[in-house]
């Protein structure tokens, strides 16, 4: 059963009704990366200053950025989502480009066995991201069932993979990665419809309670 279906019984079941109340085509769910908010600011309904103010970022807030529209990103975060300028998003400590804040983003979409992205912050087009060197022997990455690495966790360590978490299908929804591996959490078992993170992440957006597969890299 591939998430699309998942999500749909779980709406179904439990009585949630999803409106579209804007116009804005956003990217797929693979396409979303993490970044942190550098001061204080306004979130917005829509990418301008025109407007309306619907909630306030932290400093420090890790946030999933969806996509960007100008200068200004769309992110997911602990309560309300929404719109803030690029100029006030770091991407992996580095700032991000305010004209390209996708790029700054390293949106990269392409794979094997569908839709695939890897989220390598500060890629520019045509250029292949240095490999990431860690200790195997302290590489590790964990995962939680609820944001903000809370609750319940499992960890693994860099080469480990695991084609059908079981028990622990649907439930993940942040990731710790201080050491900065190649972290490939898949939709699908048998590692089908991924997105794969350099980071720690303290949402997964879209795929936030969706996971079927993961491995390490």
């Amino acid at each position: 059963m591939n998430r699309k279906t998942r999500k749909t019984l779980i709406n179904i079941a439990t009585g949630v009704a999803v409106a579209t109340t804007a116009a804005i085509v956003f990217l797929p769910a693979a396409n979303a990366a993490p970044g942190v908010v550098t001061s204080n600011v306004n979130l917005r309904s829509g990418p301008g200053t025109n407007y309306g103010v619907i909630g306030t970022v932290r400093r420090g807030e890790q946030v999933d950025v969806q996509q960007c529209q100008g200068s200004w990103c769309y992110i997911i975060k602990s309560g309300p989502d929404g719109w803030v300028s690029a100029n006030y998003l770091s991407a992996g400590g580095s700032p991000v480009n305010p004209s390209q804040p996708s790029i700054s983003f390293g949106f990269n979409i392409g794979g094997g066995n569908g839709p695939s992205v890897s989220i390598g912050v500060g890629n520019q087009p045509g250029t292949q991201r240095p490999p990431i060197i860690v200790e195997p022997s302290y590489g590790e990455v964990c995962f939680f069932d609820r944001t903000r690495q809370r609750g319940d966790s499992f960890c693994l360590e860099a080469g480990d993979s695991t084609r059908d978490l079981r028990s622990w299908t649907d439930r993940i929804s942040s990731i710790s990665n201080p050491d900065g591996l190649e972290v490939q959490v898949c939709a699908e078992t048998n590692y089908r419809d991924c997105r794969t993170y350099t980071t720690s992440a303290s949402s997964l957006g879209d795929f936030d309670d969706y996971i079927a597969s993961v491995r390490v890299r």
